[in-house]
């Protein structure tokens, strides 16, 4: 049974048309959820009041923090930067593996402790000296509508925009949204389509569609995220075949990340990720041609760090989220080669280090 949807959890929702048969569809992503009046989508976020779409979330947060750059993970994008993140509540995918379901899978929304305007989001950025504001925990494609006018008012003050995502969108929104974003993490969570289905409940392609499209018709800078679970979709197979994929459809000079899994949500019964096969992976990886290849949820500086393809020095030195040593020309080139670096760069005069300070930015609702 959904949630009624309250007159205050109202706000107009776009991208959905009036079916014959008097449902309505939603136009956001792939799922084409069809609803009878009062009815939820699978988000849960989105739904049905009276004969319109309604975004039940806009404003409503589950709460903010200061964290890096690099926690995104964005390690070509101002690295060293400070980053205000948020998300609401919700998702369009069904990750039996999610390591946000408190938030990403909730029902209802004794998880949104905070409520903010985009201008009051944006005030806060600029009062905590964030570089940009990142819009994570769940997908933002959900509450594209309140992302986006976050992102204008960010941009009114010169802070840029992020968005950490699934990348699951149909084509018009996406242009709509990924016109408001300076930069994305997208996660790509296997490469086979077989995965997406039994363990996300979605579909590769659309995905792969979403990452063409933003490194050929956009100027969004970005990089990929991989959560690598065992038996699932750790092979040397599929993480080649991806590796080529990326390289040939997108590029080189994408950032691709492998992260460890850990047991969580309904996805319990599986082992936690070992670093030798996060390293691995990586090695495949570069093997396959990509010049940027990190590794998450382990302690492996070699794969925190950011090397020069030209000439392999080691221009920034990470351990963990703390950058060691800075080696970039404001322009991004090489200290030692001149060789331009891909990414978002500019004069480098500190870090913010691995902290991370929760803000409370408005009352809770």
């Amino acid at each position: 049974m959904d949630e009624p949807i309250s007159s205050a959890e109202r706000y107009p929702a776009r991208y959905w048309h009036q079916l014959d048969d008097g449902r309505i569809q939603c136009d956001l992503c792939p799922r084409d959820c069809k609803l009878h009046e009062g009815q939820r989508g699978a988000c849960f976020v989105r739904g049905r009041a009276g004969d319109v779409m309604v975004l039940t979330t806009y404003g409503r947060s589950s709460g903010f923090c200061v964290d890096p750059v690099e926690k995104k993970p964005l390690n070509h994008f101002y690295p060293g930067s400070s980053v205000l993140s948020f998300g609401t509540a919700g998702c369009n995918l069904a990750c039996k593996f999610c390591q946000n379901w408190d938030i990403s899978k909730s029902r209802s929304f004794d998880k949104l402790l905070d409520q903010a305007s985009p201008e009051d989001i944006a005030h806060c950025a600029e009062k905590y000296g964030c570089k940009s504001v990142a819009f994570t925990y769940n997908d933002p494609v959900i509450f594209a509508e309140y992302a986006m006018d976050v992102a204008d008012a960010c941009h009114a003050r010169d802070i840029k925009t992020v968005a950490v995502t699934a990348g699951y969108i149909h084509a018009q929104p996406r242009r709509d949204f990924f016109a408001k974003m300076d930069a994305a993490n997208v996660d790509l969570k296997a490469f086979t389509d077989e995965f997406y289905v039994k363990q996300t409940g979605a579909h590769l392609q659309p995905v792969l569609e979403t990452l063409k499209y933003l490194k050929h018709e956009t100027d969004v800078w970005l990089e990929l995220t991989t959560l690598l679970i065992p038996g699932l979709n750790d092979s040397v197979q599929e993480i080649s075949a991806m590796s080529h994929w990326i390289v040939e459809e997108l590029g080189a000079d994408v950032p691709l990340h492998f992260s460890a899994f850990h047991p969580d949500y309904k996805m319990i019964d599986i082992s936690a990720t070992p670093a030798e096969t996060v390293i691995r992976a990586r090695k495949i990886a570069l093997e396959a041609g990509l010049q940027y290849v990190y590794t998450g949820n382990v302690h492996h500086v070699e794969g925190d760090t950011t090397y020069c393809p030209a000439c392999g020095s080691a221009l920034i030195v990470r351990d963990w989220y703390e950058i060691n040593q800075y080696r970039l020309t404001p322009e991004g080139k090489c200290a030692d080669c001149n060789a331009m670096i891909a990414g978002r760069f500019e004069q480098f005069t500190g870090q913010f280090g691995r902290k991370r300070i929760p803000v409370m930015i408005g009352a809770a609702p």
